[in-house]
């Protein structure tokens, strides 16, 4: 292990939470600074795709950001998910978000304008300060002191426009913008209302800008308790046909579908789906402070190897030139046989067609530049890149998996993400195996007289029947055996390998947990315990 990386690793046993955290963030600032950014300097790669990291871009916590169609709800999702108002908050039915508003933690409540904002070092904004003034004007910090925020930052982004409005310039590249923050956030949520599912040009545009950060789109139909059920099986299939003209992979985006408003659902036939739904996006978000160091450990590895190609890219390009006539017409035609140099580039290093930039944007930016004032291949700086993706990684990936172990689990907490963790409105509360937790009586005794009329029949010898007659009865579910041997041994309680009476009916119990579509728990519940046999179970009340 190369030393700062063990020098660190002793550190960490001797710190908090916050030091192991800081080893991490140190050990990726370390090599983006002597691996990556002398390659990225020397073939310019800052102009043609990502401003250099700073020192805010490892340290500032996970961000979410919000695109969507105007009115689709994505700063009521914001004010649900704070559960609190926060200021430059507009909700309306028009387009009411005309910014680009980052929601952060501050100890007092207060806003910052665009321009103060990207010259504060210790926000990690200061490169979108070369989209000029229309941006900045159009970009504030929203602070508040919301428990939310204290482990998460939501960049909330103007509502997309559709038909004649689209036309109309907003006067700097919003899809740059928006390819800029991809690029540095945790989690992309689309958000769709049920009512608007047509995928206008610019939100296409928009869709596209995301390239190559597929991983971190999710995907949210919202508004969805105002269609009933036959109508939202419409709407979802429509939605996942309309994602698949935009969005180029093999795999199924992930859709979150729900309400995400705290007003009461217009429909309620689906409100379990919804409550599922809305838990399974809580944990998604929730993760996102656990997981922040290996997803800014793989956004350095993936602009490595960007930086990698188009060092090759541009080195094959100033080799190509003539050194005195002829230079305008070279230069057109490298730039139109550019997908044959990417092929012929692929070939000769063994690259990936999917490490390469986009050919057509990359064509149109090379048409600027002067090749002859572009530099030779350099194979020190692309060893030393080589060098920190094949070992130096690895180090630093040992080094997180063992700071995950050690430190308590990160969780976002506050606001919405409190109200269903604890009560009878946690998801799950009540059903399945944890129905009857807070009854006195053993919730199996309803249905146990129904229970003892089959007990008898299978020819019980001194209250018992064997292993083999109480099989006749639960193969009948037609679940697998794997699902019967575990209620098998949740069922006998005592490990004689017999079931008496108590014994049976809670093994028909839990077939019908089964069935119902819940879960077994891996070990027995104390109010699942039969009474007669709580005196023998040491963890049982």
């Amino acid at each position: 292990m190369f030393s700062w990386l063990g020098r660190q690793a002793g550190g960490r046993e001797r710190a908090g939470g916050a030091d192991a955290v800081q080893t991490v963030t140190g050990g990726l600032r370390s090599l983006y600074l002597r691996k990556v950014l002398p390659l990225e300097e020397a073939y310019r790669f800052h102009e043609f795709h990502s401003p250099a990291l700073e020192d805010a871009d490892f340290e500032n916590k996970p961000m979410i950001l919000l695109v969507g169609q105007y009115s689709t709800g994505k700063t009521t999702f914001i004010r649900y998910l704070l559960e609190q108002d926060f200021p430059g908050m507009r909700i309306g039915p028009e387009p009411t978000t005309d910014s680009f508003i980052a929601v952060m933690y501050g100890e007092t409540e207060g806003s910052t304008p665009g321009n103060a904002l990207v010259v504060d070092p210790k926000k990690p904004f200061r490169k979108l300060s070369r989209f000029g003034n229309a941006f900045l004007n159009r970009f504030m910090c929203s602070q508040l002191p919301n428990q939310v925020l204290k482990s998460i930052s939501i960049i909330d982004s103007p509502g997309i426009l559709s038909g004649e409005k689209q036309r109309i310039s907003r006067g700097y590249d919003f899809c740059q913008v928006l390819q800029w923050f991809a690029e540095r956030v945790d989690r992309i949520i689309l958000l769709f209302d049920a009512h608007k599912l047509d995928i206008s040009d610019e939100f296409s545009e928009a869709i596209k800008a995301f390239r190559g950060q597929d991983d971190k789109i999710r995907v949210v139909l919202n508004k969805a308790d105002q269609v009933d059920t036959q109508q939202l099986m419409r709407v979802y299939g429509a939605l996942m046909w309309s994602l698949g003209k935009v969005i180029n992979t093999p795999e199924v985006l992930r859709v979150y579908i729900g309400s995400f408003w705290a007003q009461p659902l217009q429909n309620t036939d689906n409100r379990r789906l919804f409550e599922a739904e809305a838990q399974d996006l809580f944990r998604d978000i929730q993760s996102l402070p656990q997981k922040a160091a290996v997803r800014k450990l793989n956004d350095l590895i993936k602009r490595a190897r960007l930086a990698k190609v188009h060092a090759y890219i541009i080195s094959h390009l100033k080799k190509e030139m003539p050194s005195v006539f002829g230079k305008e017409n070279k230069k057109r035609e490298l730039i139109s046989r550019l997908p044959e140099i990417y092929i012929q580039l692929q070939r000769e290093y063994q690259i990936s067609a999917g490490d390469f930039p986009e050919v057509k944007a990359m064509q149109e930016q090379l048409e600027s530049y002067d090749f002859t004032k572009f530099h030779s291949l350099k194979p020190k700086l692309i060893e030393a890149v080589d060098n920190m993706l094949s070992s130096k990684i690895s180090s630093l990936m040992s080094l997180i998996s063992q700071e995950e172990t050690s430190m308590p689990t990160q969780l976002v907490q506050g606001g919405a993400f409190d109200g269903t963790a604890e009560g009878p409105f946690n998801q799950g509360y009540g059903e399945g195996a944890k129905e009857g937790a807070d009854e006195e009586e053993w919730v199996v005794a309803k249905d146990k007289p129904v229970y003892d009329e089959l007990f008898y029949t299978l020819s019980p010898v001194n209250g018992k029947i064997s292993g083999v007659n109480a099989k006749k009865e639960m193969v009948t579910s037609k679940l697998p055996n794997s699902v019967l041997g575990k209620i098998w041994k949740l069922a006998d309680c005592d490990c004689d390998g017999m079931l008496d009476e108590e014994e049976f009916a809670l093994a028909k119990h839990l077939i019908k947990i089964k069935l119902d579509g819940y879960e077994l728990p891996n070990s027995l519940p104390p109010h699942l315990v039969p009474p007669s046999h709580r005196k023998s179970l040491p963890n049982a009340d």
